[in-house]
């Protein structure tokens, strides 16, 4: 157990007013903040998850570094949006698996936004092929799936989430016992958390606590898509 207090009301005081100033100049003029009570306890975060995460599985990765590792950019990807401000009014961090190469991979995941935080774990928005053998995988062994949802992760907060399919996926009958399942396009389970809860110390052993009790639906995703677990 650590006492550490890594994320601070300052961190979510920052992101409320990037929200209301989501423009360069603001932000530009307010980076040292970012750096101080956002980025730079993001990646002490992850630095100090690192241990707890391989005692869940050595398979997936906390990487500290500030472009390219687990967590996320601030800035958005605006070419294709209609919405062109500049930054994410949220932070996002990913423990993906090692053999993943982008956020699609299955991980553990943690997402800061005021009123809006979360604790995901899964796979979220997986290509055709990995999701054809995730839905293989339900219909195969419906038991392991259902296990899997039994898990004390879905009796501690947590709930599928994700996009789904109006209509059964082709080659499943909308009679199948998993339909609804099997219409998922993410397999992710979520679980909100408070501001408070993300502020208190000790909050990255609670966080690998959730990651833990998660491990038996994240282990039938990876056995599904042929990565170890």
């Amino acid at each position: 157990m650590t006492a550490a207090r890594h994320f601070t009301p300052a961190t979510f005081a920052f992101l409320r007013e990037l929200a209301a100033n989501n423009n360069r100049e603001w932000f530009n003029a307010n980076k040292t903040r970012y750096e101080d009570v956002l980025r730079g306890p993001a990646l002490e975060f992850i630095r100090d998850f690192e241990p707890l995460l391989w005692d869940i599985s050595p398979y997936f990765r906390a990487d500290d570094r500030k472009v390219g590792g687990s967590l996320f950019r601030i800035y958005r990807d605006v070419r294709f949006s209609k919405d062109k401000s500049p930054y994410k009014t949220y932070t996002g961090v990913q423990f993906r698996h090692t053999y993943g190469k982008d956020a699609h991979a299955p991980g553990f995941y943690l997402h800061l936004q005021p009123r809006a935080s979360f604790i995901g774990l899964g796979t979220w928005h997986p290509d055709s092929p990995t999701l054809a053998k995730i839905r293989a995988a339900i219909d195969d062994d419906p038991n392991g799936w259902k296990q899997a949802l039994a898990t004390p992760v879905f009796g501690n907060g947590f709930a599928l989430s994700g996009d789904t399919l109006k209509r059964p996926p082709r080659g499943f009958a909308a009679e199948h016992q998993l339909i609804e399942d099997l219409k998922r396009k993410d397999f992710i389970a979520i679980k909100p958390i408070t501001q408070k809860e993300v502020t208190s110390a000790g909050f990255v052993d609670r966080f690998a606590a959730a990651c833990a009790s998660g491990s038996p639906f994240l282990e039938f995703l990876c056995d599904a898509t042929d990565v170890p677990f």
